[in-house]
């Protein structure tokens, strides 16, 4: 029961370090956001793609999965672009209930085709800890064992682990080795306490100290570490001083979209092919979605490509007043100015 599973569905193993991952994130990383990053990243940069994070509560009600395993929905291009570019897409799953995480993997295992399960210990939203979920069960380690265990034995998928440092204060070293006891197929750390949300600096000191712990006990299981990296050197400085195995991207990707293609310079890219990426992510999301998702959800996006050019600002101010698709594209077609014939989308 302790072993990892020693099968050819392990991934992580085989990777090319350093290994490069997006964070799974709430109303993010939907499959129509996932095939705009992997699309511009640059070949083998980005290795692991995550779905958004589904409750395992609700994928283990009839009346709730309909909802819940939307998050897990592909579109056949996302499929058809991971495929070409050898990149892994892994399901997340949280809950406190280590017979709904067995429910659910097996569910998973028989509906979708993917190629590894995560498990959330890291989220710090308040109402979420405070039913025990996530980041609470960091000090609540023999659940979170069971919880790893129930989940490896639904499936022969590699079961990954995605988590903090601490809940009110860093426990780094127990903690991960704790973890370890489970022996998961890979483990990101962000450098925060659960305290700490997103408010304060995070301490890539503590994930350093996981990394140690790791050498000591299962030196082959890969590390990324998390928080606070926002360009490609700043991800390749931090795997060099902490000798973690790869990193994992999570707010970055609002600051730029083109993290994976280290050889695209943001700064640099003209207000045309910004804003063809943003046409792109909202014409893929408005046939992905249509009715089944509320168009504002988009509109959080729509400052990444609007930034950094002449009339930016004025255009994302009125940007973030669409309700549809044809909103935005009367905005930018008024923006150009151009004729139909001559419009560039």
């Amino acid at each position: 029961m302790n072993n990892i599973k020693d099968t050819d569905t392990n991934f992580w193993n085989k990777l090319s370090k350093p290994i490069f991952a997006l964070a799974p994130m709430e109303d993010v990383t939907d499959t129509v956001f996932r095939e705009i990053v992997a699309d511009i990243a640059s070949d083998n940069t980005l290795s692991v793609l995550m779905t958004e994070f589904a409750n395992t509560d609700g994928l283990c009600h009839k009346v709730g999965r309909d909802v819940v395993s939307k998050r897990f929905y592909v579109n056949q291009s996302e499929k058809e672009l991971l495929k070409k570019k050898n990149i892994k897409l892994v399901a997340q799953i949280w809950g406190n209930k280590p017979e709904y995480f067995t429910e659910a993997t097996k569910w998973i295992n028989e509906n979708f085709d993917f190629d590894g399960i995560d498990i959330n210990f890291g989220c710090p939203v308040k109402n979420v800890v405070k039913s025990g979920c996530c980041s609470a069960l960091i000090d609540n380690p023999s659940l979170a064992q069971e919880i790893v265990y129930a989940t490896k034995e639904a499936t022969n998928l590699p079961v990954s682990v995605k988590t903090r440092t601490g809940v009110k204060t860093h426990q780094t070293e127990r903690w991960i080795k704790q973890l370890l006891e489970t022996k998961p197929t890979a483990i990101t750390l962000h450098g925060r306490t659960q305290k700490m949300q997103s408010e304060f600096p995070a301490e890539w000191s503590e994930i350093k100290k996981a990394v140690e712990v790791r050498n000591s006990i299962l030196p082959d299981m890969p590390i990324l570490g998390n928080g606070d990296v926002f360009t490609y050197d700043d991800a390749l400085q931090r795997i060099k001083e902490t000798g973690v195995d790869g990193v994992m991207i999570g707010r970055g990707i609002f600051k730029n979209p083109w993290f994976f293609n280290p050889n695209i310079n943001p700064d640099e890219l003209s207000f045309h092919q910004k804003l063809s990426l943003l046409w792109k992510h909202a014409t893929l999301y408005n046939q992905t979605w249509k009715d089944d998702k509320n168009f504002a959800i988009i509109r959080r996006f729509f400052k990444i490509y609007s930034s950094e050019f002449s009339g930016a600002g004025k255009l994302r101010a009125k940007l973030m007043t669409t309700k549809s698709l044809e909103d935005v594209v009367a905005l930018l077609k008024d923006f150009y100015k151009f004729k139909e014939e001559e419009y560039p989308f």
